[in-house]
């Protein structure tokens, strides 16, 4: 069951611990449907207020999203 600050773009729950992250921090989120999943961290960011930049990336051969915190 996913809480309020899960993503799921690939249909796997993924946490992230935003309470813990901190002006100018970033997160890799794995991830093949990247339109997703922005909608989702759009929506979650928003609720915090957060300005935040992302971009889609390979990562250790993995494709995703790194977030960065912006405010």
């Amino acid at each position: 069951m996913l809480k309020t600050d899960d993503l799921d773009p690939d249909g796997v729950k993924i946490v992230v611990n935003w309470e813990n992250m901190i002006v100018n921090a970033s997160v890799f989120i794995p991830c093949i449907n990247v339109e997703k999943a922005k909608n989702q961290i759009y929506k979650i960011t928003k609720t915090k207020n957060w300005e935040i930049t992302i971009r889609a990336t390979i990562e250790n051969n993995k494709f995703g999203l790194r977030i960065w915190r912006m405010t």
